[in-house]
């Protein structure tokens, strides 16, 4: 515990009289032994340090031969045992800055390791200075802030608050702080992306969704706008990695980081990186990579593959097809089977075997044995394939008949459904039926979506579906309409596999983003509408702190932290000493 000196009445005296001396005298600058009064007076008693911890920012600015002096003893303040004299320093560090801005990145840096105080008021001092600093110089401020999170050089619990504030105080007041508003946006952007280099998932998402929020990536920005959006998440994916199979951290990463640039793909940037790293290294041992991971991996594999399809080039779906008929005849069965058919897979499959196809439609005459055709050489008119014709009809009968067998079994636990939850004695019974209910709604609709894909197949010449006629069935709709055993396209609500195990899975929300995938995001949980997914650690795949390869599991977002102190001086109060290494 600090040995407190003892109050000196002439000692507070003398303070008073060189605060009231430098205020009289216009040239402050020549009353240089007050100024070093005050300094001096940091080390004395407790009413002496709190009355310095006033004065010497406010006539900091006059003595910059005295600048280092001064700036040591009010750090020693900033550090004190009594937490008046830490909160009275903390409000004054801005002070420091007010004709210094060459003093902003350092005082930033100063309070960004504050953030970590114990007590609630000396935060929030903390929290009043630097919102003060950040609008008396934006960009400098904003530049200091980043430096805290990036990389080796933040402490972890430092890196953790600083992440907090700026994701609860800085966001939220961009359109404040960011003017003029193109220089601003662009430099916050370049902060953003030096920072992705060693991020959480949940981290990830925090920042690129701060990203699009911005009016230069909003609707109206020009494409290559959506392109920078898409190569950041690109860089994020590491698609310059060799693909291990057994890598789950690797394979969640790619899932989440597609599934996030979806949205961006509709505004016209290109997938051709992310459809070629599938298509090279995924797609062609997807069977190894269906088999290793939980079901619900797959699913959202399959899924991010149906929805990016619409947006593919021509010469992407050429390549691709052939790995999504073969995936097809591997889930659409030729001879009906007692095993259990995965529905929400073909349908999938099937979606994104039209919206491949139908940029490409002569590629599928070797594949399916159609007759299509282009006038080109690819057309391969001249070559027989009718027993690939015939085999891939007979998986669509196949498939077919046993849609209406299941949508026949659907619609009547439906009927059963409602009886049940008429005669439910508990909440938690109600709950459960109606838990049952929607997944077997979902499921018809995805048994929906199937017949209408399937039977313009059976066709030689057929048309494929390149529109939005067809509405996948996870997508939400506010009010989902009940059952049909008719075959319809419309909007589909939250859907899971017809499969045993349905109730188990979780769809994506109408924006697809579940609300799961949004509260998890400041635990720490990187989700998206998809339980499971390990997600990945800062540092590399699987590369976490402690060697721990779910960091999302355990890093929060509400107390991130990466300290620039270190060292030994501080403040002794209950282990409070923090050390100095500032920048």
């Amino acid at each position: 515990m600090t040995e407190q000196v003892p109050i000196n009445p002439s000692d507070i005296e003398k303070l008073y009289e060189y605060g009231e001396s430098l205020n009289a005298t216009k040239d402050k600058s020549k009353n240089v032994k007050d100024y070093e009064g005050i300094i001096k007076a940091a080390r004395g008693s407790v009413k002496a340090k709190q009355l310095a911890a006033q004065l010497i920012p406010k006539f900091f600015t006059f003595f910059p031969s005295l600048a280092a002096q001064a700036f040591e003893a009010y750090l020693d303040l900033c550090e004190e045992e009594e937490l008046g004299i830490r909160v009275q320093a903390i409000r004054g560090l801005p002070l420091l800055c007010k004709d210094r801005p060459e003093h902003v990145p350092k005082i930033v840096n100063i309070l960004g390791q504050l953030l970590t105080a114990d007590e609630n008021v000396e935060r929030d001092a903390v929290n009043k200075a630097l919102m003060s600093l950040l609008r008396q110089d934006t960009k400098a401020s904003l530049t200091a802030l980043f430096k805290l999170i990036e990389g080796t050089i933040a402490h972890e619990s430092i890196r953790e608050q600083v992440l907090s504030f700026i994701r609860d105080k800085v966001f939220p007041i961009k359109a404040e702080l960011l003017k003029p508003q193109e220089e601003m946006e662009r430099h916050i952007t370049d902060l953003v992306k030096q920072s992705l280099q060693d991020v959480t998932g949940p981290e990830f998402k925090m920042f690129f969704d701060f990203l699009r929020t911005l009016s230069l990536f909003g609707e109206s920005a020009p494409p290559e706008r959506a392109q920078e959006l898409t190569e950041i998440i690109q860089e994020q994916a590491d698609l310059t990695a060799e693909f291990n199979v057994s890598n789950g951290d690797h394979i969640d990463r790619l899932i989440q980081c597609l599934y996030m640039a979806i949205p961006v793909f509709k505004r016209g940037a290109s997938n051709s990186k992310f459809v070629n790293y599938l298509n090279k290294h995924i797609l062609p041992i997807v069977h190894k990579v269906i088999l290793h991971f939980p079901e619900e991996h797959k699913l959202h594999f399959l899924k991010n593959l149906a929805e990016s399809s619409p947006y593919t080039a021509p010469q992407d779906s050429r390549q691709l097809l052939p790995v999504v008929v073969t995936l097809l005849k591997r889930y659409m069965p030729r001879r009906k089977t007692w095993e259990e058919t995965e529905f929400t897979y073909i349908e999938c499959l099937l979606f994104a075997f039209h919206h491949l196809a139908n940029k490409t439609p002569n590629a599928t005459n070797s594949l399916c044995g159609y007759k299509i055709v282009t006038g080109q050489p690819s057309d391969r008119l001249g070559e027989d394939f009718s027993d690939s014709y015939k085999e891939f009809c007979e998986r669509l009968t196949t498939v077919e008949d046993l849609v209406r067998v299941t949508m026949k079994k659907s619609n009547q636990g439906l009927v059963d459904h409602d009886k049940a939850m008429a005669t439910a004695k508990t909440e938690e019974d109600n709950a459960n039926n109606r838990t049952k209910k929607q997944n077997m709604q979902s499921g018809v609709r995805a048994c929906n979506n199937i017949l209408t894909m399937t039977q313009p197949l059976h066709l030689k010449s057929p048309s494929f579906i390149g529109d939005d006629k067809i509405t996948l069935s996870w997508k939400a709709v506010a009010k989902p309409t009940g059952p049909s055993t008719t075959v319809a396209a419309r909007k589909r609500p939250a859907s899971t596999n017809v499969s045993s195990n349905a109730a188990s899975k979780r769809g994506r929300g109408e924006d697809g983003v579940s609300s799961r995938f949004v509260n998890d995001t400041r635990k720490g949980v990187y989700r998206g509408g998809r339980s499971g997914v390990s997600g990945w650690g800062r540092g590399g795949y699987g590369k976490s702190d402690g060697g721990i390869g779910n960091q999302f599991a355990k890093r929060a977002l509400n107390g991130l932290f990466r300290g620039g102190r270190d060292g030994a001086r501080g403040r002794g109060h209950s282990g409070r000493g923090m050390g100095r290494n500032y920048q």
